[in-house]
């Protein structure tokens, strides 16, 4: 758009089991190559190896697919963002009350949702449960989505004093949830109804709670170290740290980054939007100059006229059709029309001798009766011109 600064996302993303015997986390993304939007949807599951992997994947697959569906306009989904995005959670809530009263062995499972959607330099997204949007901008992390846990509470009581660190810390229903997907009426969600303005630099992390095994301070300073590296050395080293941990608790962990460059006017490339919405010139035919043929001039009607009543005047017989034809035989002393085989006419004029047997006379009378036609002009004769 017009306007619109270009932009690049550099993503890439990480699941892996942990210490755990099943994966119950999953993770979608689309960020299609040189298009200005993406979007990824993570889901935390929870019920056991019976439930909580289904309860991820029917989560995901609702959102992504709605969301691919509605990106083949995305004008009309960045106008109606907010509405798509709480439609398409309430459709996996209800999708998963289905499945769990089909099979009744997965009652009890629930997943937790949070779906980031980029439109160009606008950033929209839903969530519910306690899985982070994380941003870091100019050396500084903080969480973007509200945690639907007791966690919030917990530390505002150890802040206050009611409760010691070390208790808040490792407090039983920290992780306690307080809203989640679980085919049941959805108690909160967190989708804004404006969208976070991103800048150039941006780096997001969307992630399961597997990643907050590691404090904000340690997520800091592995970003900031290979802030310069890309999304993927990001991420690499992100896991790399949590491995170091070696915490026989770990938990399921995936996570993408994302990471947001919009480059300057000197930087950008044949395939920015601005010089695919650029004016195309129409095609013109050039032609150059044929240098002119010296050619006599054209002899006028007129002067063509001049010349064949100069020669009757010498007592010759002149034709003036192009291709040669039978002459019309000559009576009366005047000029007979004969048809050509091409069309034409070929005139014929006598001398000035009068024909055999006849007067002067009766010949003048009788040129003056019949004058002669020629080119389609009506002449007299000679004597009375």
């Amino acid at each position: 758009m017009n306007g619109v600064p270009d932009i690049r996302y550099d993503v890439a993303s990480v699941l892996n089991r942990g210490c755990r015997d099943y994966q119950e986390d999953a993770i979608a993304t689309d960020f299609p190559m040189g298009a200005d939007f993406g979007y990824a949807v993570l889901s935390d599951g929870m019920g056991g190896h019976a439930a909580g992997d289904v309860a991820s994947k029917i989560v995901v697959t609702e959102v992504f697919s709605e969301l691919k569906f509605q990106t083949s306009d995305i004008e009309g989904l960045e106008t109606n963002m907010g509405d798509v995005l709480k439609s398409a959670a309430v459709s996996a809530n209800e999708c998963m009350a289905a499945h769990a009263s089909s099979n009744p062995q997965t009652a009890g499972m629930g997943a937790t949702l949070v779906a980031p959607v980029f439109i160009r330099d606008s950033l929209f997204w839903i969530s519910i449960g306690d899985s982070p949007l994380y941003l870091m901008r100019n050396g500084r992390l903080r969480q973007l989505n509200e945690d639907h846990s007791l966690g919030p509470h917990i530390d505002y009581m150890v802040r206050s004093g009611m409760m010691s660190e070390d208790i808040g810390r490792n407090h039983p229903d920290r992780n306690a949830l307080t809203s989640v997907l679980i085919g049941e009426p959805i108690e909160r969600i967190d989708c804004p109804d404006r969208p976070f303005r991103l800048q150039s630099g941006d780096i997001l992390i969307v992630a399961s709670d597997g990643l907050q095994f590691l404090s904000n301070g340690q997520i800091t300073k592995i970003v900031e170290q290979n802030v310069n590296s890309g999304s993927s050395t990001i991420a690499e080293e992100l896991l790399n740290e949590l491995r170091d941990l070696n915490d026989p608790e770990q938990d399921n962990v995936c996570f993408s980054v994302i990471t947001i460059d919009m480059p300057t006017v000197e930087d950008e490339n044949v395939c920015s939007p601005d010089f695919e919405q650029r004016k195309t010139r129409s095609p013109r035919a050039t032609t150059r100059p044929i240098k002119p043929i010296d050619m006599p001039e054209p002899v006028s009607r007129e002067a063509e006229f001049a010349e064949t009543m100069a020669n009757v005047g010498g007592g010759a017989a002149v034709a003036l059709a192009e291709a040669p034809a039978m002459s019309a035989p000559i009576s009366n002393g005047h000029a007979d029309l004969a048809p050509l085989t091409n069309g034409q006419a070929e005139i014929a004029i006598a001398d000035d001798e009068p024909a055999a047997g006849k007067p002067d006379q009766d010949s003048g009378e009788a040129a003056a009766k019949e004058p002669i036609f020629l080119r389609r002009r009506w002449l007299a004769k000679d004597s009375e011109a």
